[in-house]
């Protein structure tokens, strides 16, 4: 009797239904069995591997298997004496490269750094063609010493800024999928623009406190002391400006589709704003999410008094606020994500598990684990491993699926 021979198949060809099946029915045949199957199509190409162990003729079953799928329009390339893995190793990062376009040398570039770091690239898959075109590397580095993340952090987003696209690095296995918490700044994150210079354009001082806001975003302001300074040219207005700011407000681009979907993964939802819950809780209420933190405007008799009552949300206060959100839903803090675009968001980005700076300040996308540089809030999903396709298709069944024309460029 004939020896135990390892044996793999891989059959490519135009993708159609019935493949599988005849090419498990020649196996069948020969009384294998399975070790490994993976398949793959990209643009109606498919390619399918398996590796068998077959107990009779491998030849035999070479020529079976080439005839069947011959009879199916498919080509079928047989290794007999195929060497037997133990096991797919769990890669160690994930490495998501998103841009409009990502180009072939962008994919070059990245594919020469990190083999001159010692990563391999164990996969590669497509992972969102809207607003942006995405792509997953799954890597294994064999450097996993206690620096090798942020070596591999630094060089990937020295590389991207010379690229026109972001590159998000994070820990491949079950930490990247046990996220089940994230918090977003609301200014310039959650919303465009800033919801204090809103309110400064009804009191006719909008560039200076725009000035304000841009030097403690930048981390040149204490935010306390930034904050006071601004609140105070609001003295006198009427409150009724709050609700009239409040229906002005734009959320950033994919920023509903982000809600939502992470809802629907179980992740819950908040934010943490230097800005203020007079102007937050409506937008908060509308997006359904689970918890808020803020700063309290001074009313009294109908006006704005330019102060804020209770403790200023600063820099620490939104790090603290992680935390306590964290400690009530029963969330370790190695499983929240924090979204944020200013120097406040700092000690808020390093306390989370993974922390992501979008179209943030120098700063903050030096402490953060990865920055987004496209207006496009959705791009968060991407770099938490979820699909287009997998947004799309639930938004498919329950009616809310569209998309926004793009103006590239614009």
């Amino acid at each position: 009797m004939a020896s135990e021979t390892t044996v793999l198949v891989t059959v490519t060809g135009p993708d159609h239904p019935g493949v599988t099946s005849v090419l498990f029915a020649a196996l069948s045949r020969h009384d294998v069995d399975l070790l490994d199957v993976e398949q793959v199509v990209i643009k109606g190409r498919l390619t399918l591997g398996v590796v068998v162990v077959c107990p009779g003729d491998p030849e035999a079953l070479q020529d079976e298997v080439e005839a069947a799928m011959a009879t199916i329009g498919m080509n079928a390339d047989v290794e007999v004496g195929a060497r037997p893995e133990n096991g797919r190793a769990v890669s160690t990062h994930a490495v998501v490269v998103l841009g409009s376009p990502v180009s072939a040398r962008a994919m070059r570039s990245v594919g020469r750094t990190l083999a001159s770091l010692g990563a391999n690239i164990d996969s590669i898959r497509g992972i969102a063609d809207y607003p942006l075109t995405g792509l997953e590397l799954m890597v294994t580095a064999t450097d996993q010493g206690a620096d090798a993340d942020e070596a591999l952090r630094k060089a990937l987003a020295e590389l991207a800024a010379g690229l026109d696209v972001d590159i998000a690095v994070e820990r491949g296995g079950l930490a990247r999928r046990s996220k089940r918490l994230i918090v977003f700044d609301v200014d310039s994150t959650l919303v465009q623009g800033e919801v204090i210079e809103m309110l400064a354009a009804h009191a006719g001082v909008e560039d200076k406190v725009r000035a304000v806001t841009e030097a403690a975003m930048r981390g040149e302001l204490d935010f306390t002391e930034s904050l006071e300074q601004r609140v105070a040219t609001l003295e006198g207005l009427p409150a009724s400006v709050i609700d009239e700011v409040a229906e002005q407000i734009e959320l950033t681009p994919g920023a509903r589709t982000t809600i939502r979907t992470l809802r629907r993964l179980g992740f819950r939802c908040g934010v943490v704003s230097g800005g203020f819950r007079q102007v937050i809780e409506g937008l908060a209420h509308d997006l359904e999410l689970d918890f808020v933190r803020a700063n309290t405007l001074e009313i009294v008799d109908g006006k704005l008094t330019g102060k804020v009552i209770g403790d200023v949300v600063d820099r620490a206060a939104k790090a603290r606020a992680l935390r306590e959100f964290a400690d009530d839903a029963g969330v370790p803090i190695e499983q929240t994500v924090a979204v944020g675009d200013g120097a406040n968001d700092i000690d808020m980005l390093s306390a989370a598990g993974l922390g992501i700076a979008f179209n943030a300040k120098p700063a903050l996308r030096e402490v953060a684990d990865t920055a987004l540089s496209y207006p496009y809030l959705d791009a968060v999903l991407f770099v938490l491993g979820v699909t287009r396709e997998e947004i799309e298709a639930a938004d498919r069944g329950d009616g809310t699926l569209r998309r926004v024309p793009i103006e590239h460029g614009a």
